[in-house]
């Protein structure tokens, strides 16, 4: 573990002191590139034990608070409409056609805050994130994704709050998805380890 951890921190530092000028869209596609495959691997794991037929596949970035310049991708799956957070990218499956479909992507707390700015005007391929943003803002945020969507799917808060007595007498509580488990520095990879400012740039386009 300790080896990984030193290997982790010399490649970090290797990565902060590269000059070299990329461009942000090269950046984008790289992140994004096996970006189809981690979900669908996530589907594979949790598909049989989320018994209903469409469940969320959910991604977020994450720094690493030992590793400022580490950027790592969190996937799991959700049986209810994940509370929205920057960062955060959020896919639904159906199990009965096997399709994986986008319901939203929301980018860094900065942007989201630039994205609401009262006048401040996007390109169009900024528009629906604009609208995210937005609702996230107003506090409809799953009341426009479900509209938007034409889905039903409940929020795990409004899922407890119909189900509230049951769930008090059958003595259960929810999971809560917002507590982050301890990270296995053991898992790091070379291939994991991304230059800060190259993933503000991606961020930021």
């Amino acid at each position: 573990m300790i080896e990984n951890i030193l290997s982790a921190s010399e490649l970090a530092a290797k990565a902060a002191s590269d000059t070299t000028t990329y461009k942000a869209m090269e950046v984008a596609h790289a992140w994004v590139e096996d970006l189809y495959d981690q979900l669908m691997e996530s589907v594979r794991i949790y598909r049989d034990k989320i018994d209903q037929d469409e469940f969320c596949v959910v991604y977020v970035i994450a720094s690493d608070p030992l590793l400022p310049t580490l950027r790592r991708r969190k996937f799991y799956c959700w049986p209810y409409l994940p509370a929205p957070r920057p960062n955060q990218g959020v896919f639904l499956y159906k199990k009965s056609s096997d399709r994986l479909s986008r319901l939203w992507i929301l980018p860094i707390a900065e942007s989201m805050a630039e994205l609401t700015t009262p006048g401040f005007v996007v390109d169009k391929n900024y528009e629906l994130m604009q609208a995210w943003c937005k609702a996230f803002f107003k506090g409809n945020f799953w009341q426009f994704i479900r509209k938007q969507h034409n889905i039903s799917m409940l929020s795990q808060e409004e899922f407890d709050h119909l189900n509230k007595a049951d769930l008090i007498e059958a003595g259960l509580e929810s999971p809560n998805p917002r507590v982050s488990e301890t990270f296995d520095f053991s898992k790091i990879q070379a291939g994991q380890v991304e230059n800060a400012g190259n993933i503000l740039a991606f961020q930021n386009v």
